[in-house]
């Protein structure tokens, strides 16, 4: 089939009209004013539009552009809503948006008849709610779907571009897809939007008076879904934390260039819980199913991907060290896929980009045989690629992120070459302005999936930028680690429960103990008491040892003082995984 072909595509309505009763919430499509639904407060019952259910006058009349799904919490039902967005460019010829903001409005008549446990709960799961709404990175099309990559799209059937876009979309890319379930139940297909986590970036190459769109697309895979620090490794499914497909695509002279990579978790059962250390220490959880985690995770990876490289960049001393050779010994028993130990930080330090040759030199030959996938203008198919590249470091984030990039470009080169725009000497880097155009777009496609895994921008982006490390980059990374140990420490927990209600993970039932009773200590409560005797007994200590240089008595005091603040600090340290934010809802496999 023709990629890109509109005849046949199935469409969403692209703007709604939202009208808010005392008794029920409506949604409409001024395409269509015949088509809508409604949502009632009370029961949060949805229902077709009828005359009846649009009928009277609404307290408010407001323009939304998707219904995102909807939520049973203890109380009602929460429809989440976008309530803007933005064009960021277009997939093969269809327009793309971000979602710059959402809202959950609420049905929730019943709450008045809660008990005070009831009421308590559902004003946590309701602040949860509003960390959902922050959520970065969601993209999507009312026109397309932009979970399923060009070479997998090209091989299905004609027929598929004209079912509903929910069933168009790879389910493990479809961030909101446990929130679709009752729209879909009550077959409101216009109205289904699947949202993708990840990142779009799209520009233009000139490339010696060529004219080329040069599109990344990263999709975050939901099964493992979580925070950097309270979702590691794998689950006994072999579902990775932090999974991401990144799709690079070439659009040059009705060519079409699709490359793929893969990234994620080190797939043993491991963990790394905050303790207020700048660096908590890893533990391999043992298991005896772990064997079959790491080929459960493989033999997906081959059924999707084909052959696959496996390409470990973790430190080969210290936790690091003993995770990556835990993951080697596992890896040996895998016959049919290869695995490549390459010590990032060894061999490249802070600043030496140009050694990842070393590791291409490793992988080029089947890296090279693996392939890209190429069609023509009538969508013929050229070239189709055999296998995958999967990266790792610990986050699989900032090392990872400089590493494959440093691919993308290797792959770039090719295809040029191929297509007859470069010349077999000739490379992307030999052309400033697109190779700064490369370059930036991989920079910030890492930035937004450091924000969506650690909560901050990515660290090394210089070396993805300009190829080195600037001291403005060096201060810029500085201030991300510190931000980092802050959100790790103290605010993922609550993002790890966000993600946990609005994935599905956890589900609310009155017939449940409330999760709050079952674990009533709460970090905070604890956390400013903490603080007070450290900043109280250092400020303290400090002030008797100024009047100590002016009276020996005060010497005393300056001991006792040091003392007690030594003892606040061992104490804390002691328990620091006790003032740390921690999720409540789910346990961490």
């Amino acid at each position: 089939m023709e990629v890109g072909s509109s005849s046949s595509n199935f469409k969403l309505y692209d703007q709604f009209e939202l009208l808010e009763y005392e008794d029920r919430l409506v949604f409409k499509s001024p395409e269509s004013p015949d088509q809508g639904f409604s949502i009632y407060r009370r029961q949060g019952n949805i229902e077709p539009l009828s005359d009846e259910s649009s009928s009277g006058k609404p307290s408010k009349t407001s323009t939304i552009y998707g219904v995102a799904g909807t939520i049973r919490l203890l109380a009602g039902t929460y429809v989440l809503v976008i309530t803007s967005r933005k064009e960021v460019g277009s997939f093969l010829g269809f327009p793309v948006y971000r979602v710059e903001s959402m809202k959950f409005l609420a049905c929730n008549e019943a709450l008045r008849f809660s008990n005070s446990q009831e009421k308590r709960d559902e004003a946590y799961f309701m602040s949860l709610l509003k960390t959902v709404e922050a959520t970065p990175g969601l993209y999507y099309s009312y026109e397309t779907d932009i979970t399923v990559n060009l070479q997998r799209r090209c091989k299905l059937m004609e027929a598929w571009t004209s079912k509903p876009l929910w069933k168009q979309a790879d389910p493990r890319f479809v961030w909101n897809k446990p929130l679709l379930e009752e729209l879909i139940e009550f077959k409101l297909d216009r109205f289904i939007i699947p949202l993708l986590q990840g990142s779009f970036q799209v520009t233009q190459l000139k490339l010696k008076s060529s004219p080329a769109t040069f599109t990344l697309l990263s999709r975050r895979c939901t099964r493992r879904l979580g925070t950097r620090m309270w979702r590691r490794g794998a689950n006994l499914e072999g579902d990775t934390a932090n999974f991401i497909e990144t799709e690079q695509l070439l659009e040059l002279e009705g060519f079409r260039c699709s490359s793929l990579q893969i990234r994620g978790s080190i797939p043993l059962l491991w963990e790394q819980i905050v303790d207020l250390s700048y660096k908590p220490q890893l533990r391999i959880i043992q298991h005896e199913q772990t064997p079959q985690v790491v080929e459960r995770h493989f033999n997906d990876l081959y059924q999707r991907y084909g052959e696959t490289i496996a390409v470990d960049l973790t430190d080969k001393h210290g936790d690091e060290g003993q995770l990556s050779a835990a993951y080697a010994e596992e890896m040996q028993k895998l016959p049919n896929v290869r695995y490549v130990s390459f010590d990032f930080h060894h061999v490249c330090g802070s600043s030496n980009f140009a050694n990842l040759q070393v590791l291409y030199d490793k992988i080029s030959e089947v890296f090279e045989k693996q392939g890209y996938f190429l069609i023509d203008k009538d969508g013929k198919i050229l070239e189709e690629q055999k296998g995958i590249i999967r990266s790792n470091c610990i986050d699989c984030l900032d090392r990872t992120n400089v590493t494959q990039s440093y691919l993308a470009q290797k792959t770039l080169d090719i295809q040029l070459q191929r297509l007859g725009v470069f010349t077999s000497t000739e490379y992307i880097s030999m052309f400033p302005e697109d190779y700064m155009k490369f370059r930036t777009l991989w920079a910030e496609q890492g930035d937004e999936i450091s924000l969506e895994y650690a909560g901050t921008h990515a660290l090394k982006g210089d070396l993805v930028r300009y190829g080195k490390q600037t001291v403005a980059g060096f201060i810029k990374d500085g201030m991300s680690a510190l931000s980092r140990y802050y959100m790790n420490n103290f605010h993922d927990g609550i993002r790890q429960d966000a993600l946990d209600l609005v994935s599905g993970r956890y589900t609310v039932s009155k017939s449940n103990p409330s999760p709050f009773q079952l674990n009533s200590f709460e970090s905070f409560s604890y956390l400013p008491v903490a603080s007070a005797l450290l900043i109280g007994g250092l400020t303290l200590t400090t002030f008797s040892l100024q009047q100590a240089a002016r009276n020996a008595q005060h010497y005393v005091s300056s001991v006792v003082w040091a003392g007690v603040t030594a003892g606040a600090m061992a104490l804390v340290k002691a328990n620091g995984r006790q003032f740390c934010s921690r999720p409540r809802l789910c346990r961490l496999l």
